[in-house]
């Protein structure tokens, strides 16, 4: 199962999704802007389980 996502900040403002590999190092990072934006534009075929937002629908 892939490694939940985290948010980080590591500047004032600068928010990111982060997801780290066995080693706690980052395997993929996303800004939360355009993470966001891209859920509103598309629509999933799956729905996701819980802290794993960016892999499909969630309920709101």
């Amino acid at each position: 199962m892939p490694h939940k996502r985290e948010l980080i900040e590591p500047t004032p403002g600068d928010k990111r999704y982060v997801r780290r590999d066995d080693q706690g190092r980052f395997k993929e990072v996303e800004d939360v802007g355009r993470s966001l934006s891209q859920d509103r534009k598309r629509e999933a075929k799956h729905e996701s389980k819980k802290g794993q937002g960016d892999r499909g629908d969630r309920k709101h």
